[in-house]
């Protein structure tokens, strides 16, 4: 399972990066607006940044919601750097983009997927990733993780390279279940991550290991 981190905080990105288990990045105009980013120049600049520090995919959305508009942002993105993915809606337009981007070799990301039906069109359509959005489900009394499942086994079905990006993961818990069920990335924050090297009984283990070291070694 990939591990993506889904923020545009610099310094969160490094600490993920300096763990030694992060594959990528995801973020949005919403995450970049909560750090204080606007202007499209400064966006642009700040995509680059991320790829600078991490060595795998970096999601990079367009704000086009026409067909014209998203394949003029997305090959804008696209040319930032080799490892920007272009992150579209899932609408009419959206998959009529990610197939143009897939017969170009240009890597895509469907996101704001709530369900199986959505991910098979964007599969179908050449998707790299997939992003339904669990999390989001949860919230409104909707099995996320049930979405997860029935996408994991439609695309072995048929044997779609199309990821399934598992995304709006709000904590650790999200992360196990998805890793279970298949999902091929999760994308969330870092305490979800972080949340993964937590257990009670490993800090009382590790404290009653230094004690006793303490004890012989006086």
């Amino acid at each position: 399972m990939k591990f993506f981190i889904d923020t545009a905080n610099l310094d969160q990105i490094k600490e993920a990066q300096a763990l030694g288990v992060l594959d990528g990045v995801t973020t949005n105009p919403s995450l970049m607006a909560k750090e204080g980013i606007t202007g499209k120049n400064n966006i642009l600049k700040h995509y680059v940044d991320i790829c600078n520090i991490v060595d795998g995919d970096v999601s990079a959305e367009v704000n086009a919601v026409d067909y014209d508009g998203m394949i003029k942002e997305g090959e804008e993105l696209a040319d930032l750097h080799e490892q920007i993915v272009v992150k579209l809606p899932m609408t009419k337009e959206g998959i009529k983009a990610c197939k143009y981007f897939s017969d170009k070799g240009i890597k895509t990301n469907v996101t704001l997927i709530f369900s199986a039906g959505q991910a098979l069109l964007a599969a179908k359509a050449g998707a790299t990733y997939c992003s339904p959005f669990l999390g989001r489900l949860d919230d409104v009394s909707t099995d996320g993780l049930n979405l997860i499942d029935e996408i994991r086994q439609i695309y072995d079905n048929y044997g779609f390279d199309t990821q399934i990006l598992a995304a709006s993961v709000r904590h650790t818990m999200h992360v196990v279940n998805c890793a279970k069920i298949g999902a091929d990335v999760m994308t969330g924050p870092l305490s979800s991550i972080l949340g993964l090297l937590k257990h009670p009984l490993t800090d009382i283990g590790l404290a009653q290991f230094i004690a006793d070291f303490e004890k012989g070694n006086k």
